[in-house]
């Protein structure tokens, strides 16, 4: 039988502690309602990217597929038609999506990437009661239309052919430059993928100089 101390002492000195911290200013993030700034390189959901004119970057590879350790990414092609393009080169991805119930945000699908089509945003809140909505299809992937672009499919506005949108030769046909595309990822820039981003897309256009190189 428990003596009178431990039935009346006891939860008075445990309340006692409770009384103490309470009004103790706390030191937590009132979170959702304050969130921490997340790191300019954070991996979060993905993105695809666009062209100034609205096409997509994505030309239907498959590459970032391949490169996913956990097989949460599914690509199909398809061919461009002229009168009516989605991407500047021969294919597009017509059937894009992420299954982030087995993604691990790793980030090796972007650095695969020959176009820089796919990044990494900072959203990080993709908890869902629904299993099914948590594979992404391409319409939630695709980055939003920004003023002076147009939705595909359209002819190519800012260039010739593919090489022109790789090498920049379009921008003044028209639209913005094709690296600010790269703010609608949400992300700081950053020196590093700056120039990353600028010698991805000197071996794009050098690829495509080269009919060897390309499958």
């Amino acid at each position: 039988m428990a003596s009178l101390k431990e039935q009346l002492w006891d939860p008075v000195a445990g309340f006692g502690v409770t009384f103490r911290t309470m009004f103790r200013r706390v030191a937590t993030e009132l979170y959702p309602y304050e969130k921490k700034p997340t790191a300019p390189r954070f991996h979060g959901r993905h993105q695809l990217n666009r062209w100034p004119d609205g096409l997509e970057k994505c030309i239907g590879c498959e590459l970032c597929a391949w490169a996913c350790p956990a097989d949460a990414i599914y690509v199909e092609g398809a061919d461009n038609a002229e009168d009516g393009r989605y991407s500047p080169g021969e294919r597009y991805g017509r059937v894009y999506q992420i299954n982030y119930l087995r993604c691990i945000l790793c980030g090796l699908c972007i650095e695969a990437c020959p176009t820089r089509a796919l990044t990494m945003t900072n959203e990080y809140e993709l908890a869902d009661d629904n299993r099914a909505d948590l594979i992404y299809e391409k319409s939630r992937l695709l980055a939003p239309l920004l003023p002076g672009m147009e939705q595909p499919p359209h002819p190519m506005r800012l260039g010739d052919d593919e090489k022109d949108y790789y090498r920049g030769a379009g921008q003044g046909r028209g639209g913005a430059d094709p690296a600010t595309q790269d703010t609608q990822r949400a992300t700081t820039s950053h020196p590093d993928a700056d120039e990353h981003r600028s010698t991805g897309s000197q071996r794009t256009a050098a690829a495509l100089d080269d009919p060897g190189t390309r499958s």
